[in-house]
């Protein structure tokens, strides 16, 4: 049985709660607590507090839990040896996407980084793992305090001054290069609902934009969900995904950027962990050159589906053209061909069936078929997958994936497998 959540302290009392953390007692308990199973938190919890202060055995367990919730993004190695706070888990920089912006930085020859609004140090760790001197900015106390220790803890502390202030009033002159990754999240703490409005960020993107601009070499990440219209002509749009998931846009500036001269407007994708990267002019919607639009033809044998960041980055037709392929229909991203060709950015099916959308149909050739394991993807459909599988109920030894989608402006399901 875990133990009941019990309230985040705030202020002095959470600076508090977080130094009793770094003494020889706090690190004994972190020690005893690093394997623990949550089922069984309750009988640990009793039994530490035989010998240790209840505050400081609550503050260990909610240490513990918040690094188990960690290793999906640091690892389990760094995982165990940092710290946290709720928001800091949640809003972190995953290592793999960190690791690769440090590298671009490293690429374009920056020696030295301001990290603007650094959180609990994600970014930082890895661009001091480059090689680099990051100056790590936040202007929240009990976050630079969490910075500050994950720092001497992953032996990065030489490469990595952590400064509690508003970066607004920070002077970055002295830097190489400037990242700048802006809170998006409204209410205290950024624990409120995300901010799609640019200038509602914490600082605001026109202030962001400047920073990079006066910076010989900038990285401003942003929400995936920017429109187009938004990135400024003088950047280049990096959207980054990671095992199929997008997880964020950068806009990089000055000798930060590549590929197209700086003068062009441009845009990537870039697949993580494996490192596969898409480039092209990201025209903006509704503008661009004609052959930037791929065709639209009937449904052949294979459907590729591209990677999202393909998507948010406008380069479908390019993965059309790798595949010698055609959209399904003028809205949707589906790829068709009616030969194999892989790509790295889309995740390609052989289609064994295209049907108007019926779901009594559906149900006689799943129950047909022997299908107990369906897989529903979607676009461009207003049916949703949990309701479908209720409705079809799929039951047999054989698996397929079904598609609803559109097929020349009609509601269509496509039903096939991993080719």
């Amino acid at each position: 049985m875990a133990v009941p959540d019990t309230p985040t302290p705030s202020g002095d009392d959470a600076l508090t709660s977080f130094a009793a953390l770094l003494t020889a007692e706090g690190q004994h308990l972190l020690a005893a607590l690093r394997d623990h199973d949550p089922a069984r938190e309750l009988a640990a919890v009793t039994r530490l507090r035989r010998d240790h202060p209840a505050p400081l055995v609550t503050a260990a367990v909610a240490q513990a839990r918040l690094r188990q919730r960690a290793v999906a993004k640091f690892g389990a190695e760094d995982a165990a040896r940092m710290y946290f706070t709720p928001d800091g888990v949640e809003q972190a920089t995953r290592t793999g996407v960190a690791a690769h912006r440090a590298a671009r930085f490293a690429a374009g020859g920056v020696r030295s980084v301001a990290d603007l609004c650094c959180g609990v140090g994600g970014d930082a760790i890895e661009l001091a793992r480059a090689g680099r001197t990051v100056l790590a900015v936040d202007r929240d106390p009990l976050t630079c305090a969490v910075a500050r220790a994950n720092m001497a803890a992953l032996g990065l502390a030489d490469r990595v001054e952590v400064r509690c202030a508003d970066v607004t009033e920070v002077d970055t002159g002295a830097y190489d290069g400037v990242f700048v990754d802006p809170a998006r999240r409204g209410g205290r703490g950024g624990r409120g609902g995300r901010i799609f409005d640019p200038e509602a960020y914490s600082p605001p993107l026109s202030w962001a934009v400047g920073a990079a601009r006066a910076a010989g070499a900038a990285a401003l990440k942003i929400a995936p969900g920017v429109p187009h219209e938004a990135v400024p002509e003088d950047a280049e749009a990096e959207w980054v995904s990671y095992g199929g998931d997008v997880k964020e846009a950068v806009l990089w500036f000055g000798g930060a950027r590549s590929g197209a001269p700086h003068t062009a407007r441009a845009v990537r994708a870039t697949l993580l962990p494996g490192g596969a990267t898409l480039t092209g002019e990201g025209a903006r919607e509704g503008a661009g050159a004609e052959d930037a639009v791929p065709p639209v033809g009937p449904v052949g044998r294979y459907l590729h589906e591209p990677d999202g960041a393909v998507i948010r980055a406008h380069l479908v037709a390019e993965v059309a053209r790798a595949t010698d392929g055609r959209l399904i229909d003028p809205s949707i991203a589906y790829v068709t061909s009616d030969t194999l060709v892989r790509t790295p950015f889309a995740t390609s099916y052989e289609i064994t069936d295209v049907l108007p959308f019926h779901l009594k149909r559906l149900r006689a050739l799943l129950r047909e078929r022997e299908v107990g394991t369906l897989t529903v993807k979607k676009r461009g459909s207003a049916v949703e997958p949990e309701e479908l599988r209720r409705k079809v109920k799929p039951r047999g030894p054989h698996a397929a994936t079904v598609f609803l989608t559109r097929v020349a402006g009609a509601p269509s399901m496509l039903l096939g497998h991993p080719a």
